[in-house]
């Protein structure tokens, strides 16, 4: 997994200073770790951005203006509900040796049977919770999708973890992740096709 540096500031918890923050493109945030006090930091919104929205997972080296640098992954991130703007977020840091959880992204290969036949892919879970220690964590999830047919989905508990040595999914195993939807074509075809009344 790619590890990448973030620039943070230190900041001072006061009465609406986190809205002038967020006027000024910056994202109030916290960092904190089982044990230690939590420490108020700020941080560049574009930046912090490019992270959330990435299609991988990331180790975050957060660095301060002295030159410290924690290590770190992204636990939570508040959006405004009508402008979709990050508006905060929380890091935790963690020890090379601890096991954590990482939202990991679903990644999918193969040609699928189902959507050779004309059905439609859709990912329903695009991330899942992975447990193990950080040094193992996986930039993405790769699920294999060449044998799901048109109706058919595939579960969390379906999902083959042998190239994931030490790591496993903490969501439920009956989650579905990965579904081929029949075209729409099909679904009114057979929505037309009469009854045969009974003799």
């Amino acid at each position: 997994m790619e590890t990448i540096v973030l620039g943070v500031e230190p900041r001072v918890i006061k009465k609406k200073d986190a809205e002038k923050l967020r006027k000024n493109g910056i994202v109030p945030a916290v960092i904190y770790h089982k044990g230690e006090e939590t420490i108020p930091v700020s941080v560049n919104e574009i930046a912090l951005k490019k992270l959330v929205h990435s299609a991988e997972s990331h180790i975050i080296d957060l660095q301060f203006p002295d030159g410290r640098i924690k290590r770190s992954f992204i636990k939570q991130v508040q959006f405004h509900p009508v402008t979709d703007r990050i508006i905060h977020t929380d890091f935790q840091l963690f020890a090379a040796d601890e096991v954590i959880e990482l939202e990991v992204p679903v990644s999918v290969t193969g040609d699928s049977i189902g959507v050779e036949k004309g059905g439609k892919l859709q990912i329903i879970r695009h991330a899942l919770t992975i447990k193990g220690k950080p040094e193992d964590m996986p930039d993405h999830l790769i699920v294999d999708v060449t044998a799901l047919e048109i109706g058919h989905s595939i579960h969390v508990r379906e999902i083959p973890m042998t190239a994931y040595a030490g790591l496993v999914i903490s969501d439920d195993p009956d989650t579905p992740v990965i579904t081929i939807l029949a075209s729409k074509k099909e679904t009114e075809a057979v929505a037309e096709v009469p009854e045969t009344p009974a003799s």
